[in-house]
């Protein structure tokens, strides 16, 4: 069993872990809401087996119109993806095994109006966030929705990664802190022009012992 396998594996015991998807989820349920009529794209980094986007989908009347790409370098998880995917008649959702930090990973599938990036940011250095977060508007349509999580442990991060989405030309919808945790849960609504889009790498996760989850 990997590793990442193994951390899915916690969703069914660790209530702060569940607690976080159900957030990621209800905002991925109010993006959805507030995008204009027609269809939607959406891209997921590092997406496992896509559980928050494939539970919001799941009864939302808007599930047909989102064709998204979920990257994940996994190959059970993704297997996982796509028969849950399947299972929940959700035809637009494709789950792609490919490393997530390489923005080639999503050539066709951008701009996109609603990106994730949640169980990303815990696992790379400060430098690789910002760097991430400077280059989105490269990922997002016009008016794009990015969610993201990241730990509150200390020395906490989540205050200068609200500023760099500020300084990357975002206004910030949401930020919930998800309680008996230090979990936390980001919305940011790209207000400025996106970019053109630039192949290159956006991060590498450390190895474990280095990540700043560890810390949690």
């Amino acid at each position: 069993m990997s590793e990442w396998v193994d951390w899915h594996r916690r969703y069914d015991t660790d209530a702060a872990m569940a607690r976080r998807l159900h957030e990621v989820q209800e905002q991925i349920r109010r993006a959805l809401d507030r995008c204009p009529p027609g269809p939607i794209g959406a891209i997921s980094m590092c997406a496992g087996d896509g559980r928050d986007l494939l539970g919001a989908l799941h009864g939302h009347g808007r599930f047909q119109d989102v064709h998204a790409r979920l990257v994940e370098i996994d190959p059970e998880l993704v297997a996982r993806g796509r028969g849950r995917a399947a299972e929940l008649g959700i035809s637009g959702v494709e789950l792609a095994e490919g490393d997530a930090g390489e923005t080639s990973a999503y050539m066709g599938a951008v701009p996109a109006d609603l990106v994730l990036v949640c169980g990303v940011f815990g696992n790379i250095t400060d430098r690789d966030v910002e760097a991430t977060v400077r280059h989105l508007p490269e990922l997002c349509a016009p008016r794009a929705t990015v969610i993201w999580t990241r730990g509150r442990f200390e020395p906490d991060l989540t205050p200068a990664i609200r500023e760099w989405f500020r300084d990357a030309g975002f206004t910030e919808v949401d930020f919930v802190p998800i309680p008996d945790s230090t979990g936390s849960v980001g919305v940011h609504r790209l207000a400025h022009a996106p970019r053109a889009f630039q192949p290159e790498r956006l991060f590498t996760f450390l190895d474990k012992q280095e990540r700043p989850s560890t810390r949690a």
